[in-house]
C-alpha cells in the first residue's frame, strides 16, 4: 500500500493562508498600508479601481527595498520584524508574520517597484499566482509602489462571494479610517476610479478625527489624558449630547494598532450610565500605550483582538480617566475660539459711589384715602364710577335687573346629587364634533396619515389604552393586547415600501435647508441610497467634502430629527452591507418607520386607536414587525377564566 501523506505545493499553501489573511480587497489595503507605515513613510497614496476588484495600488515614500529583499519579501514567513520567538512579545510594528505579501501574490497579479534612497536604480517584480514572471532593474522614485490587480482571479469561488462595489469600497474606507486615525502626522491621499476621494494633510489628532468623522463632532470632543505605571491613555471622548443610538464612532487603539475590546468598552459605557438614556452610545477615540511584553497581539489572524495581562487594573484606570474628563466638562465647559480679531472689552472698575450706593428714596402721601369721595376722578377718560360710589354697583341686584341679564346667558347645570341610573344616556360624539362646555381638556392631535373616523356606538370596538403603550380590545377568542408603537411601525413600513415601489411619496420643502456633515464611510454610501431617498420624498443636495443640504423631507417626518435619521439609514446600510435593491428598500423603510412612529407614552383617543387597528389589520403581515418583533398577543377566554377560579 502506497504512502498517502505528501507536502502541498507552495502555491496551494499560499492560497490556503490567503483564506485567513486576505478575505476581501479591504484586507489587501490594510496589509499594504501597514507595510508602508513600518517603512517610515510620511506620504501614502491609495489608488482603487472598481472597489479593489480591478486595482489596488499603494504608493509610499518609505525606505524601499533592495533587489534581494524585494524578491524575498514574497516568500512565506519572510519578515524583517522578528528574529526569535521572544520578539513576538516586544512588537512595535504593524505587520510581522510574513504571510501578507505571499498571500496577496497567491490570489492576484502583483507588480512591485521599489528603490532605496542611496540606490541609483530600483527593482521591478511581476508575480502572478505565486509564480515570479519577471524581475528587472527600473527607474522609479524612492519607496515602494505596489499594484495588486484582479484579486481572486485564480480562485473564482472566492471572487463570486465578493459583495457589491459600493459595499467593498465602504469596507476599504473602514480599514483606512482605522489606520489614518492613528497617524495624524502622515499625509494620505485616496483615489477611487481616478477621482480624488479623500485628502488628509499632516495635522493634530483632533483635526484628523474631524477630517474623517465630520465637522459636527468638533464641538463635542472632550480630551482625555492620564499616565500611570501600567498604562497611558490619551484621546477624546464625546459629550453626552453627541451620543447616538446607532453609528457612534467608537475606537480603541493600543500601541498604534486598532483593536476591539468588549471589556474595555463596558468600562467606558459604565461612566455614562447616569448621563445617557438606555441604548444611546457616545463616541470615543482612546489611545493606549502599554509595555509590549504585557499584551499578545497574535491571537487573531487580523490582529484586531488583543489580550492584556492587567485587564482589571486597566478597567479601573479607564473609568477614572473618563469620569474625570466628564467631570471637568460639567464643571467648566470648554470654550474654543479665536481671539485675534476679538473686540477689546473694558475691564469693570467699581467707583467709590458704587461700592456704597445710596438706598432709593420712597415718597408717599400720608393723606391718601381710597374710600374718600373726590370731586374729580383720577382718570378723566374713564367712564367707570369712582371708588367712593361702590354702593351703586349693587343697586341692580335689589331690582333684579342684573339677575335677568345673567339668566340670558345660561351656564351648564351641574347637579351632583342626581342618580346616574335615572339620567338619559347621551349619544356618543366623535372627537371632531364634541366640544366640552366647561373646563375643556386638550385633545391630542391626530398622529396618523389617514383621517380619524367616527365610530358609531353600536359598532364601536371596546378600546382601552394602558400605560401609554398597549391598546386593549376584545376579540372572539379573548382579550387582544397590541403594542401601539410596533403596530405603527408596521403600518408606516408598508406605506414607505409602497411609496418606493410607486416612485412617488408626499414631500414637503423646508424653509431653511438643514446641513448634515457625513463621515468618509457615510459619504461613500450616500450615492447608493440617494435614489431610494428621493423616492421616499427627500431632496438632498451634495455640497462637496461630505456636506449635504436637506431641501425637502417626507411629509410624515415633519418635526423629526432629520440629520440623525439620515445617519441611522447610512449606518444600517454600512453595517448590513445590503446588495439587493429589495433589501436596501426594506432597510431604508424600516429606519424611517422607526423614526416616524409614535413613541411610548403618547395618549391616543378612541378614534386614533380604532384607526391604528384598522390600518394594522389591512397590512399583509400584522402579527410581527419587519424586524421580527411581536406586535400583538391574545389572552384566551380559557386563560382569563382560569385566573378567576
Amino acid at each position: 500500500m502506497s504512502d498517502i501523506i505528501h507536502l502541498l505545493p507552495d502555491s496551494v499553501a499560499n492560497q490556503i493562508a490567503a483564506g485567513e489573511v486576505i478575505q476581501r480587497p479591504a484586507s489587501v489595503v490594510k496589509e499594504l498600508v501597514e507595510n508602508a507605515l513600518d517603512a517610515r513613510a510620511t506620504e501614502i497614496q491609495l489608488i482603487i479601481k472598481d472597489a479593489g476588484r480591478t486595482l489596488i495600488q499603494v504608493i509610499d515614500n518609505g525606505k524601499g527595498m533592495s533587489a534581494t529583499d524585494a524578491r524575498l519579501a514574497f516568500e512565506r514567513h519572510a519578515t524583517s520584524k522578528i528574529a526569535s520567538a521572544d520578539d513576538l512579545f516586544a512588537l512595535q510594528t504593524m505587520g510581522f508574520r510574513g504571510e501578507a505579501l505571499a498571500s496577496i501574490a497567491a490570489i492576484a497579479q502583483v507588480e512591485l517597484k521599489t528603490r532605496r534612497y542611496d540606490d541609483e536604480v530600483g527593482t521591478q517584480i511581476l508575480i502572478t499566482g505565486s509564480a515570479v514572471e519577471e524581475q528587472n532593474a527600473v527607474s522609479c522614485s524612492t519607496g515602494c509602489n505596489f499594484s495588486v490587480k484582479n484579486i481572486f482571479f485564480n480562485v473564482p469561488a472566492r471572487r463570486k462571494f465578493l459583495k457589491s462595489n459600493q459595499v467593498e469600497w465602504n469596507n476599504i474606507l473602514t480599514e483606512f479610517e482605522r489606520i489614518a486615525l492613528v497617524y495624524p502626522e502622515i499625509t494620505f491621499k485616496v483615489f477611487h476610479n481616478d477621482a480624488l476621494t479623500l485628502s488628509l494633510n499632516q495635522s493634530g489628532l483632533r483635526q484628523r478625527i474631524i477630517g474623517l468623522m465630520g465637522k459636527n463632532l468638533n464641538n463635542h470632543l472632550i480630551p482625555v489624558d492620564v499616565e500611570t505605571s501600567v498604562i497611558s491613555i490619551t484621546g477624546f471622548i464625546g459629550k453626552p449630547e453627541s451620543a447616538k443610538k446607532r453609528g457612534a464612532q467608537q475606537f480603541f487603539f493600543v500601541n498604534g494598532r486598532y483593536m476591539r475590546h468588549p471589556y474595555f468598552h463596558k468600562a467606558v459605557m459604565h461612566c455614562y450610565e447616569q448621563l445617557l438614556p438606555s441604548g444611546e452610545m457616545p463616541p470615543y477615540f482612546l489611545y493606549f500605550q502599554v509595555d509590549p511584553s504585557s499584551i499578545d497581539v497574535n491571537i487573531h489572524p487580523t490582529k484586531t483582538e488583543i489580550k492584556f495581562e492587567n485587564e482589571q487594573p486597566i478597567w479601573q484606570i479607564i473609568t477614572a480617566a473618563v469620569k474625570e474628563a466628564l467631570g471637568k466638562f460639567n464643571a467648566v465647559p470648554s470654550i474654543d475660539f479665536d481671539t485675534v480679531d476679538a473686540p477689546e472689552i473694558p475691564v469693570f472698575a467699581p467707583t467709590p459711589s458704587f461700592d456704597h450706593p445710596e438706598p432709593p428714596k420712597v415718597h408717599f402721601n400720608h393723606d391718601y384715602n381710597p374710600f374718600k369721595q373726590t370731586s374729580q376722578p383720577r382718570n378723566p377718560m374713564s367712564k367707570m364710577p369712582s371708588a367712593g360710589n361702590w354702593e351703586k354697583l349693587y343697586q341692580d341686584f335689589e331690582m333684579g335687573s342684573h339677575a335677568s341679564k345673567i339668566n340670558s346667558n345660561p351656564v351648564p347645570n351641574f347637579d351632583f346629587g342626581s342618580d346616574p341610573e335615572e339620567e338619559e344616556p347621551q349619544p356618543f360624539a366623535s372627537p371632531e364634533t364634541y366640544i366640552p362646555s366647561a373646563m375643556p381638556e386638550a385633545v391630542p392631535e391626530p398622529i396618523f396619515t389617514q383621517p380619524a373616523v367616527n365610530i358609531p356606538v353600536e359598532t364601536a370596538r371596546q378600546l382601552m389604552q394602558i400605560k401609554g403603550r398597549y391598546i386593549l380590545t376584545s376579540a372572539r377568542s379573548g382579550l387582544m393586547v397590541i403594542d401601539q408603537r410596533r403596530a405603527h411601525i408596521r403600518v408606516l413600513f408598508d406605506q414607505y415600501l409602497e411609496n418606493i415601489g410607486k416612485g412617488h411619496a408626499p414631500s414637503q420643502g423646508v424653509l431653511f435647508p438643514e446641513m448634515i456633515q457625513l463621515s468618509v464611510s457615510e459619504t461613500a454610501m450616500m450615492p447608493l441610497l440617494s435614489e431610494d431617498l428621493h423616492l421616499l420624498g427627500f431632496e438632498i443636495g451634495d455640497l462637496g467634502n461630505g456636506t449635504y443640504s436637506v431641501n425637502a423631507i417626507p411629509s410624515s417626518l415633519e418635526g423629526k430629527d432629520i440629520p440623525q435619521l439620515l445617519h441611522n439609514i447610512l449606518y444600517n446600510a454600512i453595517e448590513k452591507g445590503c446588495d439587493l435593491k429589495e433589501e436596501i428598500h426594506s432597510m431604508v423603510s424600516l429606519t424611517m418607520a422607526e423614526a416616524a412612529a409614535i413613541n411610548y407614552g403618547k395618549p391616543l383617543n378612541e378614534a386614533e386607536m380604532q384607526n391604528l387597528i384598522d390600518q394594522l389589520f389591512a397590512c399583509p403581515s400584522h402579527a410581527i414587525t419587519p424586524d421580527g418583533k411581536t406586535i400583538m398577543t391574545i389572552l384566551s377566554n380559557d386563560e382569563l377564566d382560569k385566573r378567576f377560579k
